[in-house]
């Protein structure tokens, strides 16, 4: 051994001891890693760097990009609906679910993209759920790694041990060769799964999702504001005198109190919320919701003069609506012009495009005619109009502040119309990664520009949809493999492990291979593990005088299995953050998970592929 080969040891056990203590971020840690590789002469400038021009970074960051352009458009948002209708309030099912649909994408696609584009609808997901992130954003990231044993492109190692093969001068697995092996584990990651999230919850995420439970929504601002009740819905029949004029020129508030909040209009053969300003022409079959708190007339008498039919309004009306009609709290700075002056005086629904609905003064919601009330300081506002409207408030520094934006602004999509060509770059994307005549970060890049030139993203959001640490962590990491190999740490220890193994059984063979792989998969990538490890297998069934499948079809599944650290994989280092996980949170749960994998291929592998 070496004294450059303790060195990177010694290096590689300090990364490990930082990463497991938290005491430090973890993209600072990796960033550290490479200024002792450079400082100390292990690896040259370049060689430390080469993670920032590595494919699969530039990949990874890509993906985010194509994400952020799916939740941009609503389309992540709609998977999370069609979860949670699936699903309905069981987090088992929703559990279950989740994790058939990422495994079955990933077969056909990057694990890494299927992981990143579910992140956001796990988050919403568990917002609506009120349930903790880190009991599903792990899961997430298990199935992801499974799905690199469903298909035989569905990972590079599975490609990797196919390539060795056919050099090798033998048959390639078929194109599901390994899909009965991941579907054992896929069943048996789910039930371990369905078992191991409560193990999640001890500390990791329990603070950060107590504090999205503190995030109001709009069925706490009805209450709040005192609204329930308060709201009526009127459809606008044909004959009706408010047809073709615009609600400046009706004044119903003054004229019956009546002050109309939102209109739903139908727009492609479905009905949408367009905001009630005064210049707003009204339509027959438009549909009014109007506040009529303030009014002395009542509603019948109102629905007969202007010829509007009453409609049902439930509980849950502005909750559905709520990628349409926004709400939000406002709050007047103390050098405000509005001080002082009326809802009325300073015609707030023609400045600002928004309504008013309620006033909360000193805690308390306020009741009568709102609209005559002169404006305090320290009064708050709840406003209800157009999102990009609300927007544009909180850019009114002059004037308001805003305080607070509901839970649902998560869920609004404003480039929602372009959700078809967002789905049809994904399409294109996954076809052209399936082909494998472009490369994957190419196919994703491609994606990203089509969904730039389609407006389903802006510059500024791409950008900022990049998650720079995961992206940091991983690129600092990457200098590890290439030491081991320039300092022979790799080949010493798999030719220490091959002389231990080598007189034994087929089977006990099989187990060193996994354990040799799953260790090394520890410090470097499952693609350079099978890189390594292929190679070592054929010549170990060829010195045993065995088929080598079953040895490389070892050798691709404990590639995969990289489930023990946060590191081990993108996929795992992806919900590092947003599940809000420590290190150890993976060591404590893959562990086991990576042992009862180990167990089940030794057993199985022979079977479908025989000595």
């Amino acid at each position: 051994m070496t004294t450059e080969l303790i060195w990177v040891l010694m290096l590689l056990a300090a990364a490990m001891v930082l990463f497991a203590s938290n005491k430090l971020r973890m993209d600072v840690v990796a960033l550290l890693v490479i200024i002792a590789f450079v400082m100390s002469g292990t690896l040259t400038l370049n060689e430390a760097m080469a993670g920032f021009s590595d494919p699969n970074v530039i990949l990874i960051a890509a993906l985010f990009v194509v994400g952020h352009g799916l939740v941009r458009t609503g389309v992540a948002y709609q998977v999370g609906e069609w979860l949670m209708k699936v699903a309905g309030n069981s987090e088992t099912r929703m559990l279950v679910l989740l994790m058939l649909t990422v495994a079955g994408l990933g077969a056909f696609m990057s694990s890494t993209g299927v992981v990143a584009i579910f992140i956001p609808v796990v988050l919403s997901v568990s917002a609506k759920m009120k349930t903790a992130p880190a009991r599903l954003m792990m899961p997430l990231s298990f199935a992801g790694l499974i799905s690199g044993m469903m298909t035989l492109v569905a990972t590079p190692p599975n490609m990797v041990v196919n390539s060795e093969l056919l050099r090798e001068g033998f048959d390639g697995f078929g194109f599901f060769g390994v899909t009965p092996v991941g579907l054992v584990v896929l069943v048996m990651g789910v039930g371990y799964m369905l078992v191991a999230r409560r193990w999640l919850c001890a500390d990791s995420g329990r603070v950060e999702n107590k504090e999205a439970w503190k995030r109001r929504t709009f069925r706490d601002l009805i209450r709040d504001y005192r609204l329930t009740g308060r709201a009526r819905r009127m459809a606008i029949r044909s004959g009706s005198p408010l047809v073709g004029k615009t609600l400046d020129d009706l004044h119903l508030r003054a004229r019956y109190g009546a002050n109309v909040v939102g209109i739903e209009r139908w727009r492609k053969f479905r009905r949408v919320m367009v905001s009630a300003t005064g210049s707003t022409e009204l339509r027959a079959r438009d549909v009014l919701l109007i506040d009529m708190t303030d009014s002395e007339v009542s509603v019948r008498q109102f629905c007969v003069d202007e010829q509007l039919e009453p409609l049902v309004l439930r509980g849950e009306y502005f909750s559905e609506q709520s990628r349409d009609v926004g709400m939000a709290e406002v709050s007047l700075i103390p050098d405000s012009e509005l001080l002082g002056k009326s809802l009325r005086q300073v015609a707030f629904r023609s400045r600002y495009g928004l309504n008013v609905v309620g006033i909360r003064r000193q805690g308390e919601a306020m009741e009568g005619k709102l609209v005559d009330e002169e404006l305090q300081l320290g009064d708050m506002l709840l406003v209800i109009g157009d999102w990009k409207l609300i927007r544009q408030l909180q850019q009114k520094m002059h004037d308001f502040i805003v305080l607070n934006l509901p839970a649902e602004v998560d869920d609004v999509a404003p480039a929602v119309s372009q959700a078809p060509h967002a789905l049809f770059c994904l399409a294109l994307m996954v076809a052209l990664m399936l082909t494998d005549e472009v490369p994957n970060a190419i196919a994703a890049i491609v994606a990203c520009l089509l969904m730039g030139k389609f407006r389903c993203i802006t510059m500024e959001g791409a950008y900022k949809s990049i998650h720079w640490p995961s992206l940091l962590l991983i690129v600092g990491m990457m200098p590890f493999a290439l030491a081991l190999q320039k300092t022979g740490g790799v080949t010493l220890i798999v030719q220490g492990l091959m002389d231990i193994s080598g007189g034994h059984g087929p089977r006990i063979m099989l187990l060193s291979l996994f354990i040799l792989c799953a260790t090394i998969g520890l410090f470097i990538s499952n693609t350079a593990t099978a890189v390594l490890m292929a190679p070592i297998a054929i010549a170990t069934a060829y010195q045993m005088g065995l088929s080598p499948y079953p040895f490389t079809m070892i050798v691709a599944i404990a590639a995969s299995a990289a489930f023990m650290t946060p590191v081990s994989s993108p996929v795992n280092t992806l919900v590092m953050v947003p599940g809000n996980y420590r290190f150890g949170d993976f060591v404590r749960i893959g562990v086991p998970f990576t042992l009862m994998v180990m167990v089940v291929s030794v057993l199985l592998v022979p079977v479908l592929f025989p000595f």
